[in-house]
């Protein structure tokens, strides 16, 4: 099939190569400067307010409260069931002026109880204020609207990016938005558009991989799915959020909110373009880093939020910040001696609004900061601006900003689930398949046993239906386990034992038992749900416990599936040979279970790929992308890239094979296009699914040039016995790196095209 575009981040480096961005980290000004205007906006209603407010007002509308300031009860620690506290609320919105709240008060409620929550603070915000300004509500919808209990849960963000189908991301993304607004809540803080470059980082699997480009399409794909087409947004969509801009995920010691050091070319090669191609896709609000880039807090940088994001990225959107980071300038990077210092710092840097979240500190700071003249009141009104014409984008204007529970029919739909259950589907890789031991015929013994084969928490991970996502008292018990699953299946020839929990093996002694009346074992390992600060860990390795229990396992003699179900790849090089078969089923969701069940027996066959490379060892965390020197092992040779898995792998029950790389001319000349194609063949009785991955070797380049760049991809479905041709387009933007100017260079020379295990070369020249 003809694939009709050429890559988003060609694109993107592209355009950031029309002007270099300097002096992160340090007081040199950003060329284009980093000052903002106060540019009235042209809309009649939204000048007006801003005219009759006063500055106490401007400020509320700059700060974002945590539900639980206004709740019955104290912070962290409401009464239940959770409800308003009138007071408390007029306080917040009759005294401070509150414009924005957001969370929960640590468990996911009903829709009826989100509508009756935010219809409260929506009625008195519209009817008792004095200017009637809406609020704008906003949650973490992560992978689905994870906070509204009933709502369609699917796989995390990484295994969205295994399918390398960011077609269903959108869709995933259409239905989570329309059950987050079912829920009377129109801001949604989504999707994750870091980079995973630490295979250790906590948010690890809230991103869509370690890849820009991979990142780039599903991060606009979801974009467009939260926001859809209409402008303003209807009343089935959300505003998204872009997080976390920008290097969050580069963190040199892999532990969450650490110092990243990132030189610029990486950080505009590597950690922009997905934000970029966002931008460019319309997201209407971007989340800031919480850490520091270079010793530069980025929620204190002007030259980040001003000269990169500002004026050379055009971002005309509301700038947030994450939770308490105006206090963390002051307490945890100690750029600031006071919080009245740190709200000055963070507000002439270009933030927004402030997720404060539960003191009252950022307002009044800050209006004592203009009171005496250390901040402009037109600075408030170029905040203010953004975050009136988000709220009216959104409708919350409207009269029926707030439309009833019965308005959403379609929540938690069957559709939908489905959604999520062939999301699942297509992510759940296969990492090995030894003597083709899968898929299971159902007439065969299983004994299915692990920490993970009858945990919903582990299956579904942080960001559900709590923070953390380990209380089990808010999971659905009627969405199936791994093993229930299993069971539906395979009925009576499926046994379970437990047999080990995250960290013990106690009760092995009973699933050795088990294993001598099966044929098959299917183990299924994994990791206490966790994400953010909570998710720190010292080492990779899969814990001792479940290492020692595959082990054991193999004892026997049986036949070892193991299933992963984790946060980030851990290390299981000392088992691999030990199992027979190896599938990553990352975190699947409510339906992840149904589908592996599916792709064990055959019922699907398995059509994930990596996302991101998988390491063998605690020392060797080297990037798909790597330089010519990583590869240079001990004895001079070039094998010291040795990953457990390579980027982009993943096996199917079927036999595909890639034929010959077809191009249209061997010399690309300026701007011309030059056309790549591969004949992909299906010699199997079986339909699959293949994720066609296209990558570019520049031989040598004036900056060390990557073993290999991913430029396209494109998944195609093939018939039994049956072959398909995949076009790419490559122009010379595809070409291009970032040179030492920051600009985008693109060099004469030879290149190297790889599909699969093809490769083809052409020359290109400039003119």
């Amino acid at each position: 099939m003809k694939v009709k575009f050429f890559s988003i981040i060609a694109i993107a480096l592209f355009v950031y190569g029309c002007t270099s961005f300097t002096g992160i980290g340090t007081t040199n000004p950003a060329p284009m400067g980093n000052t903002q205007e106060d540019i009235k906006s042209g809309d009649a209603q939204i000048e007006n307010l801003i005219s009759q407010m006063t500055i106490e007002e401007k400020v509320g509308q700059m700060t974002q409260m945590n539900l639980d300031v206004v709740g019955v009860g104290d912070i962290y620690k409401l009464v239940e069931p959770h409800r308003i506290d009138t007071a408390k609320l007029h306080n917040a919105l009759l005294n401070w002026h509150v414009g924005s709240f957001l969370n929960c008060g640590g468990h996911a409620y009903s829709r009826e109880q989100w509508h009756s929550l935010i219809g409260e603070i929506q009625r008195v915000a519209t009817t008792e204020t004095r200017l009637k300004i809406p609020i704008v509500y906003g949650i973490d919808a992560i992978h689905g609207a994870n906070y509204v209990f009933g709502s369609t849960l699917f796989p995390q963000q990484i295994g969205q990016a295994a399918t390398f189908n960011p077609a269903m991301s959108k869709k995933a993304a259409e239905v989570t938005a329309y059950e987050t607004r079912a829920a009377g809540i129109s801001w949604n803080f989504s999707p994750v558009l870091d980079v995973a470059r630490h295979p250790a980082w906590s948010r690890f699997f809230e991103t869509y991989g370690e890849d820009p480009l991979v990142c780039s399409k599903f991060g606009v794909a979801t974009v467009q799915g939260y926001q859809g087409n209409a402008t303003p947004v209807d009343s089935l969509h959300v505003a998204a959020c872009m997080k976390h801009f920008l290097g969050y995920s580069g963190a040199r010691t892999g532990k969450d909110r650490t110092p990243a050091y990132i030189p610029e070319i990486s950080l505009r090669e590597i950690y922009l373009p997905s934000f970029k191609a966002a931008i460019d896709a319309g997201a209407m609000t971007v989340m800031i880093n919480s850490g520091e880039i270079n010793g530069k807090p980025v929620h204190a940088s002007k030259d980040i939020l001003i000269g990169l994001l500002r004026n050379e990225l055009k971002f005309k959107g509301v700038a947030v910040t994450d939770w308490e980071d105006i206090i963390k300038l002051h307490m945890n990077h100690r750029v600031a001696p006071s919080i009245k210092e740190a709200t000055f710092l963070a507000v002439e840097a270009g933030i927004d609004m402030c997720m404060v979240p539960n003191d009252y500190d950022f307002s009044k700071y800050l209006i004592e900061l203009v009171k005496e003249g250390r901040i402009t009141e037109s600075r408030l009104n170029i905040s203010v601006r953004r975050i009136l014409e988000m709220k009216k984008a959104l409708g919350l204007f409207d009269h029926n900003a707030m439309p009833s529970v019965q308005a959403y029919p379609n929540f938690g739909s069957t559709a939908s689930q489905q959604l999520a259950k062939d999301i699942a589907a297509e992510s759940i890789t296969l990492l090995k398949n030894e003597n083709k031991v899968l898929p299971l015929n159902t007439s065969a013994k299983v004994l299915v046993t692990g920490p993970a084969a009858n945990s919903l928490t582990i299956q579904n991970g942080a960001w559900t239906r709590t923070w953390q996502g380990v209380d089990a008292q808010y999971n659905d018990e009627s969405k199936n386990t791994i093993m229930e699953s299993i069971k539906l299946i395979g009925g009576s020839n499926v046994s379970f034992e437990e047999g080990c929990t995250l960290y013990e093996t106690s009760n092995a002694a009973a699933a050795i038992a088990a294993a001598a009346n099966a044929e098959y074992i299917v183990v299924c390992l994994g990791e206490k749900p966790s994400t953010e600060k909570p998710g720190d860990i010292d080492d990779l390795t899969m814990p001792k416990a479940q290492l020692d229990f595959v082990k054991a396992l193999k004892q026997t003699g049986k036949k070892v599936i193991l299933v992963l179900v984790q946060n980030r790849p851990q290390l299981v090089n000392e088992i691999v040979n030990d199992c027979d078969a190896i599938i990553l089923a990352y975190e699947p969701g409510d339906y992840g279970a149904d589908a592996l069940a599916d792709i064990l027996y055959g019922k699907i066959n398995p059509s994930g790929k990596l996302p991101f490379t998988y390491p063998r060892h605690n020392q060797s965390m080297i990037w798909y992308d790597h330089k010519y020197t990583e590869t240079l092992d001990q004895n001079f040779g070039n094998n010291a890239f040795q990953p457990q898995w390579p980027f982009g792998f993943g096996l199917s029950y079927s036999e595909v094979v890639y034929e010959s790389i077809r191009l249209d001319r061997d010399t690309l000349v300026g701007p011309n296009i030059i056309n790549v194609s591969i004949t992909i063949s299906n010699r199997s009785d079986r339909a699959v699914k293949e994720s066609v991955l296209l990558f570019l070797s520049d031989r040598y380049a004036s900056m060390t040039p990557a073993v290999r760049k991913l430029k396209d991809f494109e998944k195609v479905e093939i018939g039994p016995n049956s072959s398909k041709n995949v076009t790419f387009s490559l122009r010379r933007a595809d070409l291009g790196f970032i040179g030492e100017d920051m600009k985008l260079t693109i060099e004469p020379g030879d290149f190297d095209i790889f599909i699969g295990e093809r490769k083809a070369s052409f020359y290109y020249k400039n003119y």
